[in-house]
């Protein structure tokens, strides 16, 4: 039987006075001290600078659900902030509290199209703490079911029959779609006109409503599995698993370079380290679940995990090639 002494007696009192010792100390820490301690300790934001519907949207909600499993349950709840061909959600990140609990799908174009176009109000050294690189983009071309065409060299060759006449429409000026079609437009010696829409949901709507001829977009992949649009080609090294006839671009004879790109994950700046490090270990388990792969790719989103540092180089890389191609089609910084 335990012996009731003085010494036992005294025990409770002592970690009552040591944790009324310690409650002021985490009081006078910093956000980013006290999120380091703890962290997470309530819901983790996930802003996703797109609308919903799209390949960016599918993609956070599938990490925001398998993430919960390697970070001990804490929910992750996606907040869609569209606008400015990704600018207001990403700004919106840039402003946040850096206490590990607002987080940014960070897409590729923000930090290497954008700032070749406008002057923003963040940077990527300046502003965000890069957790790693998440997933690359296997877009589609693919055209209307009226065009007639079946192959992307006829595609060409129609457009160059009928300069300036054909339409490709976007997710919205600036954004992955929009170059692409730029990049083919160069590469192909073709002239088309661009229509921009508000997202990628958007575009796919106007092309199965034949509004417009030609998307380059992910969501061409459903489209055309639906038998609703005609998949040309992928704007990507290799062909899409799920169809497996359907010619990679650089089989097509169709030169285009395909710098870095897709999407990773960042924090605003001044969040702490172990956070990051935390969550960049939970990023690369999560996105090598066999389950979670099959799931992103039928939406043409390859999961590939980058380390911050090496996603970081690539960013920057990447801002150099845009620099060029968009001073030579004409596109300038406003």
């Amino acid at each position: 039987m335990d012996r009731d002494t003085p010494a036992r007696r005294a025990a409770p009192r002592r970690r009552l006075l040591a944790a009324a010792a310690a409650a002021p100390l985490a009081a006078a820490l910093p956000g980013g001290a006290r999120a380091q301690a703890r962290w997470p300790d309530r819901p983790i934001r996930f802003v996703v600078p797109f609308p919903p519907g799209g390949n960016s949207d599918v993609l956070a909600r599938t990490l925001a659900e398998r993430l919960r499993e390697h970070l001990g349950g804490a929910s992750i709840l996606v907040d869609n902030r569209p606008g400015g061909t990704t600018q207001v959600g990403t700004e919106a990140v840039a402003r946040s509290e850096p206490d590990g609990h607002t987080m940014l799908l960070a897409a590729a174009t923000s930090f290497t199209v954008l700032p070749n176009l406008r002057k923003l109000p963040f940077e990527l050294d300046a502003n965000f703490e890069i957790a790693g690189g998440i997933a690359d983009y296997m877009a589609i071309v693919t055209v209307r079911k009226g065009l007639g065409v079946k192959t992307l060299g006829e595609f060409v060759e129609l457009a160059r029959r009928q300069p300036g006449k054909l339409t490709w429409g976007s997710a919205g000026s600036a954004s992955a779609g929009h170059i692409y079609g730029e990049q083919l437009k160069k590469h192909a010696g073709i002239d088309m006109l661009h229509v921009p829409f508000k997202g990628s949901a958007d575009a796919a709507t106007a092309l199965v409503g034949e509004q417009v001829d030609m998307i380059i977009d992910g969501v061409g992949l459903g489209l055309a599995r639906g038998g609703r649009a005609v998949a040309l080609a992928t704007f990507f090294g290799r062909r899409h698993p799920e169809m497996p006839d359907v010619p990679a671009i650089t089989e097509t004879g169709v030169k285009v370079e395909l710098p870095a790109g897709g999407w990773g994950v960042a924090f605003p700046k001044g969040t702490p380290q172990p956070v990051l490090q935390q969550m960049g270990a939970a990023l690369e388990k999560t996105l090598a679940e066999p389950e979670t792969r099959d799931r992103l790719l039928r939406a043409s989103v390859i999961a590939m995990w980058t380390p911050a540092a090496d996603y970081r180089r690539a960013l920057l890389s990447a801002r150099g090639y845009y620099a060029d191609l968009l001073q030579s089609i004409g596109m300038k910084q406003e």
